[in-house]
């Protein structure tokens, strides 16, 4: 997909559907922009959105990513803010960063969580074998990381080496991290390793394994040219965790290839117990979030599946309230690529054009 593609989809408003309540809502307000691969976000208690942006990757070194194609390592990894007055400033800069040469599909800065004050914690991604971090240079060791920040500084310390741990643990497949999602539990973090398929937690003694997410039985594309009804594995691929109001951590899942739609579940992780499917029947799934009342909410990247998005353009998705039974309503359609979710309030913050250099956005969505 090049950059003049993605901006221009970028462009394209999100249409929303009626309330929960079937009354009419507002239209989504675009409160973000410019924003280089803009991946998961939170909004903090002083009503400040923090997002974070994967970048643009670089020209220093580059090496094969997650789907065959050269990524190339930079320096151009940041943070946002957006404050509730509407004032939007890159905090935090000079992050790794992983992308194609024209800078989209980056893989970086995945996720952020506000510590109070000008205290932040970045999780940045890899998408490979940690080994292959030892033939980079130094932005290099920051990949498959957690990272603090502090506002207004390029400076960040190593909380969580989570390429480490899963060069050392590997509870499943091949060695492969891909940290994309956290929060902050009392003084501890829960990650979800997308590479690692599984979930894990920091503590006193380093990082620990909370949940593995074991591979499900896809369709097999026709290309493949397997006989009809012929079913392969796919990798689970967790990509954000919550915690639910009953205080169990729920997990949703991209699903690995070949992305089949509808197979993506949301499960719920209770530490010491295997992960039980909470909710099935969805596409691609990116981020989660519960409302005040209770109601959990999910992002599509792709609601059609990852396949069969369009070869030259940026998936569509969408923004749905999740229901146990799997009849999930959708909220908002005809997302441009979203990927990250905050909600405060009556409010639903999502990243769009979430493989776009510069083309990136947040819009707020009422619920």
């Amino acid at each position: 997909m090049t950059a003049t593609v993605a901006l221009v989809a970028a462009a394209v408003a999100p249409a929303q559907a009626h309330s929960s309540h079937g009354h009419p809502t507002p239209p989504p307000t675009r409160v973000a922009s410019g924003l280089d691969n803009p991946r998961q976000l939170i909004v903090n208690g002083h009503g400040d959105l923090y997002v974070a942006e994967a970048g643009r990757g670089g020209s220093t070194l580059c090496i094969t990513g997650p789907e065959g194609d050269d990524i190339c390592l930079g320096s151009t990894g940041a943070v946002t803010r957006v404050t509730r007055k509407g004032t939007q400033s890159r905090v935090v800069t000079g992050l790794p960063s992983l992308a194609a040469p024209d800078g989209s599909a980056a893989i970086g800065p995945s996720d952020v969580e506000w510590l109070g004050g000008r205290q932040l914690a970045v999780l940045i991604g890899l998408g490979a074998d940690p080994a292959a971090r030892d033939a980079m240079p130094a932005e290099g060791s920051r990949l498959a990381t957690l990272q603090l920040a502090k506002v207004g500084s390029t400076h960040t310390r190593t909380i969580a080496d989570l390429g480490a741990y899963e060069a050392k643990a590997n509870p499943i497949h091949d060695p492969d991290s891909n940290p994309s999602s956290l929060i902050r539990v009392g003084d501890k973090f829960v990650i979800t390793d997308a590479g690692g398929n599984d979930l894990v937690r920091t503590g006193r003694h380093g990082l620990s394994t909370v949940a593995v997410f074991d591979d499900q039985m896809a369709d097999a594309p026709p290309f493949l040219g397997l006989p009809p009804g012929t079913q392969i594995p796919a990798q689970a691929v967790p990509t954000a965790v919550v915690r639910g109001p009953d205080g169990a951590y729920y997990v949703s899942q991209l699903t690995g290839f070949p992305f089949q739609p509808g197979l993506a579940n949301i499960y719920r992780v209770v530490p010491g117990h295997a992960p039980t499917v909470w909710a099935s029947g969805l596409t691609n799934v990116t981020s989660l979030a519960f409302d005040s009342r209770g109601s959990l909410y999910a992002v599509q990247l792709a609601k059609d599946g990852l396949l069969n998005a369009p070869p030259d353009a940026p998936p569509v998705g969408s923004l749905v309230k999740v229901s146990r039974s799997g009849a999930h309503t959708v909220v908002a359609d005809n997302l441009v690529a979203p990927y990250g979710m905050a909600i405060s309030g009556h409010q639903a913050y999502v990243s769009t054009c979430s493989v776009c250099p510069g083309g990136g956005e947040v819009w707020r969505i009422t619920l």
